[in-house]
This record gives C-alpha cells, sequence and structure tokens, in this order.
C-alpha cells in the first residue's frame, strides 16, 4: 500500500470513528458569524484590551491549514482561501467530547469554531474556542508545498488544490473578475446593451478558424461551436440596436500553446455610426482605465515593465514591415516581390500566396515578437480581412487595426463592410481560397448578406482577448494560468494519484509550516 492510499484509510478509519459516535461527518448547513477574511476586516485595528472589553463572540468555519500540539493546548490555522484565522483550543475549555473531536481533525478538515475572539501575546488575533463542530471531513490529503503546487500539471487539472494552498493563484482569478465587471461597467456606462447570441451554429461565422462539429440529434443537422459572435452581433445592429457587446465563450478547433487554449472568453462590441478611429479611441480609454484600477503600482511582463497609458504607438502593415521588420518597401510592392523576399529569407509561403497572405506571414514572422508596448497595427490587406471596409485612398487595404501587447494579438477591430454586394463578393472570394487549400477561410453566409441588404448602418466593431488581457495585467505567461479549467488530455485517477505522489515526494526534504498530518 502507498503512502496516499495509508493516509486516505486513515483518515476513513476517522470517519467511521466520528459516525460511530453519532457526529455527522457531512451537516446539511452551517450557521455562522463571520469567515476569516471578514473577522480580520471587521476586528483586525482592535488590540487585546478593546477586544477583551467587547466579549466578541463568534461562530468561525474554514479548512484547517495548519494543526500545533503542545501538550493540553492545540493551536489550529483555519482559512477561507484567502485569509487565516488562529484557534486556541484548551482542554479546559473544550471539554472531553470536543478534545476527542480535535483528536479526528486533519489538515484539510472543514470544521466550525465557536468562542471568544481575542489576541495572544505575540499580538495574534485569535479564536479561543469553547466550541468545535466538523463540517465536511478532507478524505484525501493536502498537497505538501505550501506556497503553491510545484507540478503545473497538477495545478491545471485539479485547480481546486491550486486555490486551496496559492493565494497567488487565487488572485489571479480575482483579478480576472474585476477586469471582466470593469469592462461591462464600462461599457454600460456608455449605453452599450449586452446581449446574448447562439454558441451552436449552423455556419461557422465571423473569424478564420477551423470550428468543433456537432450534431443535434433532433433536428437531424450538423452544427458548430461558434468560432465568433459577430455576425449574429451586427444583424443586431441592422435591427436598431446601436451599441451591443457580449462577453462570450468561443471555441477553436487549433493547436494549444502558451497563447492558445481551444475554448477561450472574448469581448465583441458593436458601434453604429462610428469607425476605427473611434475603437482605437474608446480602446484607449478602457485598457488605460483598467491598468489604473487592476495595476495602479504598474505591470511587468516577462521582466520588462509594461503601461495601458495612453496614447498608444500605432503604425501601418507598412511601415511596421519597414521600420520594424528591416523589408525594403520596394519589397512589399506586389505579389511577385513578396514572394522573392519569401525566398531570400527561406520561409515556407503561405496557401493561398495572394497579397495579403503572404504580407500577413510576413509581418508575423518579423514583427509581432517585437509589440511588446501597447501598439495598434491598422491598415490590414483586404484579402484577410473580409468583413472590413476598405479604405478610400488604396482599395488593396481596409480600415482595420489590431492591437498588439508583450508580444500577443490583443484585439482585433474594424470600421464593418455594410455594403451587401461587396460582402457577398468578399465571401465568393472566401469561398475561392477554400477550394485553394485555406481551410480557415470563411463559408458564404446567406442569411447574413440578406441582413445587410435590410440596410446596417455604418459602424465600427472589435473583439478583445479576455485571456490575454488578464494574462498581461496578472503578469500570467501561460493562458492555462487564468483559466480555471484549461482543456489537457485526460488522466485516471491513478495517474493523478502518481502526479500527487510525486509532488510530495518532491518536497519531502522541507515540511510545509503548519504542523503534522494530523492531531
Amino acid at each position: 500500500m502507498s503512502e496516499l492510499e495509508q493516509q486516505i484509510e486513515h483518515r476513513r478509519a476517522k470517519r467511521t470513528a466520528l459516525e460511530e459516535r453519532g457526529i455527522e461527518v457531512f451537516p446539511r448547513r452551517c450557521a455562522y458569524d463571520h469567515e476569516p477574511t471578514a473577522v480580520h476586516a471587521l476586528y483586525n485595528e482592535l488590540d487585546a484590551e478593546a477586544l477583551d472589553a467587547k466579549a466578541l463572540k463568534l461562530g468561525v468555519p474554514g479548512r484547517v491549514r495548519g494543526i500545533r500540539e503542545h501538550g493540553k493546548v492545540t493551536f489550529l490555522d483555519i482559512s477561507d482561501g484567502a485569509s487565516k484565522l488562529q484557534l486556541f483550543c484548551r482542554k479546559n475549555n473544550l471539554g472531553d467530547d470536543g478534545w476527542w473531536l480535535l483528536s479526528q481533525l486533519d489538515l484539510g478538515d472543514i470544521l466550525l469554531a465557536k468562542g471568544q475572539l481575542m489576541r495572544t501575546r505575540a499580538g495574534e488575533l485569535t479564536l479561543m474556542v469553547d466550541a468545535l463542530e466538523i463540517m465536511a471531513k478532507s478524505m484525501r490529503p493536502m498537497p505538501a508545498k505550501w506556497h503553491g503546487l510545484a507540478d503545473v500539471e497538477v495545478r491545471y487539472r485539479q485547480r481546486y488544490l491550486d486555490l486551496m494552498v496559492s493565494p497567488e493563484s487565487r488572485a489571479v482569478f480575482e483579478t480576472r473578475a474585476l477586469v471582466v465587471r470593469e469592462i461591462r461597467r464600462f461599457l454600460e456606462d456608455r449605453n452599450f446593451l449586452e446581449v446574448e447570441t447562439p454558441m451552436m451554429q449552423t455556419l461557422a461565422g465571423g473569424a478564420a478558424a477551423r470550428p468543433f462539429k456537432t450534431n443535434h440529434n433532433a433536428l437531424g443537422i450538423d452544427l458548430y461551436l461558434r468560432i465568433a459572435p459577430e455576425l449574429y452581433l451586427k444583424r443586431l445592429v441592422v435591427g436598431g440596436l446601436h451599441r451591443v457587446f457580449e462577453i462570450n465563450r468561443n471555441f477553436r478547433n487549433e493547436g494549444v500553446s502558451t497563447q492558445h487554449n481551444p475554448e477561450f472568453t472574448m469581448l465583441e462590441f458593436y458601434w453604429a455610426y462610428a469607425d476605427v478611429e473611434q475603437l482605437i479611441e474608446l480602446t484607449e480609454e478602457m485598457l488605460s482605465s483598467l491598468g489604473e484600477k487592476v495595476a495602479p503600482e504598474g505591470l511587468e511582463w516577462k521582466g520588462r515593465a509594461l503601461s495601458f497609458a495612453a496614447p498608444f504607438k500605432r503604425y501601418t502593415v507598412l511601415e511596421a514591415l519597414c521600420e520594424l521588420g528591416g523589408v525594403d518597401p520596394a519589397a512589399l510592392e506586389s505579389v511577385e516581390s513578396l514572394k522573392t523576399e519569401f525566398a531570400v529569407r527561406e520561409l515556407e509561403e503561405p496557401r493561398p500566396a495572394n497579397y495579403g497572405k503572404l504580407l500577413m506571414d510576413l509581418f508575423d514572422e518579423l514583427v509581432e515578437s517585437q509589440l511588446h508596448e501597447p501598439t495598434f497595427i491598422t491598415d490590414y490587406p483586404v484579402e484577410v480581412s473580409p468583413f472590413a471596409k476598405a479604405r478610400g485612398d488604396d482599395s488593396r487595404f481596409t480600415e482595420r487595426f489590431e492591437l498588439f501587447v508583450g508580444g500577443m494579438e490583443l484585439a482585433n477591430a474594424f470600421t464593418e463592410l455594410n455594403d451587401p454586394e461587396v460582402q457577398a463578393a468578399r465571401f465568393k472570394e472566401q469561398l475561392a481560397a477554400r477550394e485553394g487549400g485555406d481551410e480557415e477561410a470563411h463559408e458564404y453566409d446567406e442569411d447574413y448578406v440578406r441582413a445587410l441588404e435590410h440596410g446596417m448602418p455604418p459602424a465600427g466593431g472589435e473583439g478583445l482577448g479576455i485571456d490575454r488581457l488578464v494574462m498581461l495585467l496578472t503578469g500570467s505567461t501561460s493562458i492555462r494560468d487564468v483559466i480555471l479549467f484549461p482543456l489537457l488530455r485526460p488522466k485516471t485517477i491513478r495517474e493523478m494519484d502518481e502526479l500527487a505522489a510525486a509532488e510530495e515526494e518532491a518536497e519531502a526534504d522541507g515540511e510545509a509550516p503548519g504542523g503534522s498530518e494530523g492531531a
């Protein structure tokens, strides 16, 4: 029997002993006054004399994070995940039954402690306990590592353990919630209406990406998990909802990396009577405000300072390739000159090798990684921008920008194409690209063209990656660090136990603060 199995058996024996005494190990409810974080918030300013004068009697629940025995006195640490509170347990106060229950506790158990709030001689806020009730028995041991799990795979697969032992992980997800809340408030303050659009669609539209495919049994039709809500949101603009946004989950059947997860969260918003220049101003305002609220002391990304203070840098695609990528402007003039540049640099040509694809593949290779500070890249070629309005002065390019920060694409926006005939022609070009081998080219959406035929006002639209934004605002270098449950290959319970055992073995040379596994 492995050490882990022995520990589980030890805890099961304690559960049996508790139940034999008539103690409900998993009660239905817990009546309490405050969790540890609230106790500190309400009473941390009071000194020992003030606490004694108030004689505060409280019931405080929490998970046992430390057990320290000193003869007829035992100290416990209980936590709500954010803060700890020390418990002072004395046999004279608890009585024989309470003292016995204390002996059946293990790290990870959840209990309710009742008693008077005080300060120890060392000045630590402490609950002098006169009653203990078990709220849930932890049947598996907690990770040995006190300040977080060493194995990142365990962190991602068993996020509940990560959150138990890592305040830093908890802080990341609290920041994520703050970011979403502030974005929602920012847009609602500007009269944008939050809406919901279908996650299962008959056509995978609104982006260049491979979809996940499923089937609806009752209707007998194939459906796709959405790759973007764009075309539905623009249908709403046609219908008269002139400022709309959605914080949505998208699904793309593509590879995984530190920047990509097949399931991810996007903000998309559409603004009637606006164009790409107004979107640039709004984006700068929104991100500058977020940066001040989330990290007023400043940000760091991969060891370098990062600022969302406006205004952001701006380059056209051509300017960026010349000034940052070191490409001769003459090499960017035609398909032939671009192909020559690819040959000189020994780069593989994209399929199909049209002007826009060649230009953007060269940009990805030479420029993207250099864009650390927030930078707008504008004037994208029409071949890679099927929903963007062409520039009036050069029809090869569109009124579109992508925002790059930390070497990653963060946002994509454009002045929306609202001419139904031009949109239909763009769809046909995309179909030709699909036939030429481009698996991510867009399908023809007949109903969307029909919606445009009813008239869509001039509009600007933008998509912004919530996951990547949170990465930047928290200094997280992997997208898996900011998604509570990232997609991973399945593993059996036995394989996960082996991971846990390896984690404990790695920590065997040093004991975590908080004392023994059990009293």
